[in-house]
């Protein structure tokens, strides 16, 4: 590190860096979430589900955002706990459109929850409704219900509407994220409840 890396660090005047976890079923958006905040230069145009993990940057105001965009493919989601105790937020998508798996959804969300590199962090959640812009989609009240999203009580949480395709509601989740992000401390130590 130089010394102007050192002084801007000392000064609080470079970004911080946060590693967030991009979670939810296959099919529902994740990476075209993750690709649509990136600038619009380092943007893909074709989509191809994720194998594994990805690792993505992109940027807020204040801060520099790493993503792990891990596979919501069945075989491959319990390779998500290995990324837990390194994840400093957590952005999990919904296919708003797909009832019937939003049982899964749930499931998967309330194993997130239990593990213990995750239940005793007072770790940021966003949540995206997406696919809003298809005909059977539910509203993200609807998905908060399915989800009991009010039975989160020791962690921030928020849920957004969103259209990956169009990139909306996306800014609205990030903005809340980086406001989460930096009221916290970034390593979010434990919490003694």
């Amino acid at each position: 590190m130089g010394l102007l890396d050192r002084l801007s660090g000392l000064l609080g005047l470079r970004k911080k860096e946060v590693h967030v976890l991009c979670l939810g079923l296959d099919n529902s958006g994740k990476t075209t979430i993750i690709n649509k905040l990136k600038p619009s230069n380092a943007q893909s145009q074709d989509i191809v589900p994720t194998i594994g993990f990805s690792v993505e940057k992109f940027k807020s105001s204040s801060l520099n955002f790493t993503v792990f965009d891990m596979s919501g493919q069945g075989r491959y989601r319990n390779l998500w706990e290995h990324y837990y105790k390194d994840g400093q937020a957590i952005i999990f998508v919904i296919d708003s459109s797909d009832k019937l798996r939003m049982v899964v959804a749930k499931e998967e969300l309330d194993t997130l929850l239990n593990h213990p590199d995750i239940k005793h962090r007072r770790i940021p959640i966003l949540f995206f409704a997406n696919k809003m812009d298809l005909r059977d989609a539910v509203t993200s009240v609807k998905v908060s219900q399915l989800l009991c999203l009010e039975n989160i009580k020791d962690k921030p949480w928020h849920i957004c509407a969103s259209d990956a395709i169009k990139g909306e509601g996306l800014q609205e989740g990030v903005d809340w994220l980086q406001e989460k992000t930096v009221q916290s401390d970034p390593s979010c130590e434990d919490m003694k409840r």
